[in-house]
This record gives C-alpha cells, sequence and structure tokens, in this order.
C-alpha cells in the first residue's frame, strides 16, 4: 500500500539553543546562590538550593531559544513568520561576510533575529510591496541547509 498522504514534515527546523559555554556560566549562579544560604541553615540545604536554581536557569534558557524552521511554504523564526512565495534567493553568509552583514550591511528596515555566538547568517529579500520590512536577516548554524530550503519551499 502506497502512502498518499502530503509530505507534512519540516524541510528545515533548528533551535538556536545557546551555546555550551553561556549554559556553563549560568550554571555557575547556583554556588553563588548557595553561598548566600549557607549562613541561614544547613550546608546541605543550600547546596540543594544552588542546584535547583542552577538546573532551572539552564532550562530557561534552552526553553527560551528560538526556532527556526521552513515547513508547507512558510518561513518561521521565532515569532515571526511570512509566506515564502513573499521571498526573494536566499544569500548562505559565514566567516567575514557574516560579520559584515551582522555590522554595518544590516538592513535599517529588516527584520533581524541575531544571537550570539552563532557564526551563519542568512539574508532574504522580502519580495511583499505591502510590507514595510526590505529583508529577513537570521542567524544559522547551517546557513546553505537554511537557504536550500526557502528555495524549495518558493518553487
Amino acid at each position: 500500500m502506497q502512502n498518499i498522504a502530503p509530505d507534512t514534515r519540516p524541510r528545515y527546523r533548528e533551535r538556536l539553543s545557546p551555546s555550551l559555554w553561556l549554559l556553563v556560566t549560568v550554571a555557575l549562579a547556583g554556588p553563588m546562590v548557595s553561598l548566600i544560604f549557607i549562613p541561614l541553615g544547613s550546608a546541605t540545604f543550600a547546596l540543594i538550593i544552588g542546584a535547583a536554581v542552577s538546573a532551572l536557569l539552564v532550562i530557561a534558557l534552552v526553553a527560551a531559544a528560538p526556532l527556526v524552521s521552513v515547513e508547507e511554504g512558510i518561513l518561521r523564526a521565532g515569532r515571526a513568520h511570512i509566506a515564502c512565495h513573499h521571498l526573494g534567493d536566499p544569500v548562505a553568509l559565514t566567516g567575514e561576510e557574516a560579520r559584515q552583514a551582522r555590522g554595518p550591511g544590516l538592513p535599517a528596515r529588516g527584520w533581524h533575529m541575531i544571537r550570539g555566538g552563532i557564526d551563519g547568517i542568512v539574508v532574504v529579500p522580502n519580495l511583499d510591496v505591502d510590507d514595510p520590512v526590505d529583508a529577513w536577516t537570521i542567524s544559522t548554524r547551517t546557513p546553505d541547509r537554511l537557504a536550500a530550503a526557502i528555495r524549495h519551499a518558493r518553487d
């Protein structure tokens, strides 16, 4: 028997989770909190509170990380979304070109989702004449794959 249902799997999906160094830095808040509670009670109680604070902060950072996806002809970047038929040809950038696109080359009337610690950038022109946004600039760890997914969704 053949599966005749349309393919509804996402063509591209990436969570822009924080870097390991940022997670470790945030987790260091736990020992600092435990030092506050040592004079108030037992060391065990202080360690439990510190471990709980570290775990909650790390979980909150990972849960709050934005999602970039291209599925069913729609590009989603965080809470924003746009139909791919309104987009032009995406440009995948890394290295010095990406740094330039994030800095002096950043469009003033563009929509930006830029995350520190993520080198790759995809810049996609917005062709919708009714939309005041000129281009979308999106951080991604795999700019070639995101650009290919947008091109595929436009066709």
